[in-house]
């Protein structure tokens, strides 16, 4: 590689920003992982009814942290395992 080259790999050229999302943590039974709860709300195409869509997304928690109830944010990351495709950011919300 040239020289400018690697200066400019170096240099951090930004990357796309990454996905994040809000939800609930619905299991964290598994070790360094939670099961989150994400709630979409669309309208319907035809009729105009706002429609709740769920996905329940497994994201990685490094230090075992989340707990059942707990609001997090999460972002997009690289495939970490089979199903997890996230990582917990920050949590927003202890369950009460």
């Amino acid at each position: 590689m040239s020289e400018e080259a690697v200066s400019e790999a170096t240099a951090g050229i930004s990357r796309n920003d990454r996905k994040t999302r809000e939800g609930y943590v619905v299991s964290d039974k598994m070790d360094k992982t939670v099961v989150v709860e994400v709630e979409d709300r669309v309208k319907h195409r035809l009729y105009g009814k706002v429609i709740r869509r769920t996905n329940r997304l497994k994201a990685h928690d490094e230090q075992n942290d989340c707990g059942v109830g707990d609001r997090v944010r999460l972002m997009e990351t690289r495939p970490l395992s089979a199903t997890k495709r996230w990582r917990v950011v920050e949590i927003l919300e202890r369950a009460k």
